[in-house]
């Protein structure tokens, strides 16, 4: 994971991969894929990603923002929140999904 996090105006932090050539608004940053490792298969979608987490003992969470989709597990106090809109679905919310299963998840670079 190459980039440099960078606080908004809004308080929230990004990671901006490339940084030197993205500040200078002359560089295309990777398009990143989710992938899951036991089965080889890039998360495509919500749903396909639901089934995972649910298999892994995550739980859907239904509690206050309805622009976010998250989940949860019991036996931690980890919540996972993801955009409702899932061509928002970004390596930084990719990322998050890794360090919370590890060994389970690896974002890879796409064409």
């Amino acid at each position: 994971m190459s980039g440099v996090w960078v606080f908004k105006n809004n308080g929230v932090m990004q990671l901006v991969e490339n940084y030197p050539a993205a500040e200078q608004g002359g560089a295309t940053s990777k398009k990143k894929a989710l992938v899951h490792l036991p089965t080889g298969h890039v998360v495509s979608s919500y749903n396909s990603l639901e089934q995972i987490l649910k298999s892994l003992g995550w739980e859907r969470y239904y509690g206050g923002d309805p622009d976010l989709f998250q989940f949860h597990k019991r036996s931690s106090i980890d919540l996972i929140s993801l955009p409702i809109n899932f061509a928002k679905f970004n390596s930084v919310y990719m990322y998050d999904i890794v360090v919370k299963n590890p060994n389970v998840f690896h974002v890879r670079d796409i064409n």
